[in-house]
């Protein structure tokens, strides 16, 4: 499998090169079905019969599903990545680059080179004779950058295929920490709140008195504030996003923009605020929730507020010892390459992802795609030789955890 990666590292890296020049910026639904076009023969040709699943329902292109059927004796595998990117087709930054070591372009790390590593490691594993009697699912949504609604609709059939896996596999960039590869056995949550205030219209001269109180703005800035005082927890984040106060404020429908109007000499009657909420499991967002709900109540005198959290949010991955165990497999894996053991990276150093839909059902390890930097700019570089490195790694452990009896 080692000598297999080697030999087809050019091209693996002219697969990624055409897979990263084709936009698929998550709004591109035609793009974002152009790449599912070119990745689809490549899983094809290894065995695997393919789906897309529609996704226009939730306003987004799909999610392209490939399924290998091996032994039914074995650990069914899940592999996860994604198709699409964050850059839309506006944005100047198109194309592959390559420096050196480096692969400049959209998506080279976030998450065609997952995808790439993915490709990789099958090919190492039909070589060697491995892949035939696995059970191996490859599913590659197409919005993971942003997330079609409802979630509920757009995550089915991912939460579907965690139900019947034995072993998922997230594919998007290893972490790397003072120079060492971390492994991944937890991601946390992401959801956004919304705050909304109200007070009385008056007078700046009367703030504060009988009849008028501190207007919604004051009120605003105390529940934020205490919000920063009172809610810190461990691997707990409570971003404030966006802010709008005055006379008049009011999000858009894509609640990104706030438009406000106001008067120095006028107390103002209506604020606004969005945030996110990143944790580590249920329970702490359900007491982190139950805080938050509890300080909005304190209202200031003549203010009265809200606080609402959308539906359409990732769940967290907590960490669990089934997936420290299989953090334990990939490291003798990396004993047997010669490779240093991986520590576990502390989960608020990543961002949440797909896995965490199925890590409820499923024992799971993230960050199984190469070293990347500058993710989300236009910046976004893949380490090149890490993508060998990592499709080395993924085809061993593959190999080994879908020879294990179920």
């Amino acid at each position: 499998m080692i000598a297999t990666v080697d030999a087809e590292q050019a091209r693996t890296l002219g697969l990624l090169e055409r897979w990263v020049n084709q936009n698929s910026g998550t709004m591109n639904k035609a793009g974002v079905a152009a790449v599912r076009g070119l990745v689809e023969p490549e899983l094809r040709q290894l065995g695997f019969t393919t789906q897309w699943i529609d996704m226009s329902a939730a306003g987004r292109a799909g999610h392209l599903v490939a399924r290998h059927a091996g032994s039914r004796a074995g650990k069914r595998l899940l592999l996860i990545a994604h198709l699409d990117t964050v850059f839309e087709p506006d944005s100047p930054f198109q194309r592959w680059v390559r420096e050196g070591d480096r692969g400049h372009g959209p998506g080279a790390g976030d998450d065609k080179g997952g995808i790439a590593v993915i490709v990789a490691a099958l090919r190492a594993m039909q070589a060697a004779g491995t892949l035939k009697k696995a059970n191996i699912t490859v599913f590659l949504t197409g919005d993971e950058e942003d997330a079609g609604s409802p979630i509920s609709l757009a995550r089915r059939d991912l939460i579907a295929e965690g139900k019947k896996a034995d072993v998922a596999l997230d594919f998007e960039n290893l972490a790397v920490v003072d120079g060492n590869d971390m492994g991944s056995i937890a991601r946390r949550s992401a959801g956004s709140w919304t705050l909304t205030v109200s007070g009385t219209s008056a007078h700046s001269a009367g703030w504060g008195g009988p009849g008028v109180g501190y207007g919604a703005i004051y009120e605003l800035a105390r529940i934020v504030d205490q919000f920063r005082r009172e809610l810190p927890e461990d691997r707990l984040t409570y971003n404030v996003g966006l802010v709008g106060g005055g006379q008049t404020a009011a999000l858009d429908d894509g609640k990104i923009r706030v438009e406000a109007t106001g008067k120095t000499n006028i107390v103002a009657p209506v604020a606004v605020a969005r945030g996110d909420l990143r944790a580590i499991s249920q329970e702490q967002i359900d007491r982190v929730r139950a805080k938050m709900r509890a300080i909005v109540a304190q209202s200031l005198p003549g203010t009265k507020a809200e606080i609402s959290f959308d539906a359409d949010a990732y769940p967290p991955m907590p960490p669990s010892e089934a997936n420290r165990a299989l953090l334990g497999r990939l490291n003798t894996v990396n004993r047997d390459m010669g490779l240093a053991e991986m520590g576990e990276l502390d989960p608020a150093k990543r961002g949440a992802g797909d896995i965490s839909f199925v890590a409820a059902d499923v024992d799971g390890l993230v960050g199984l795609g190469p070293a990347t930097e500058g993710s989300h700019t236009d910046k976004e570089a893949v380490d090149v030789p890490s993508i060998s490195k990592q499709a080395k790694r993924a085809a061993i452990l593959m190999s080994r955890l879908a020879a294990q009896r179920r």
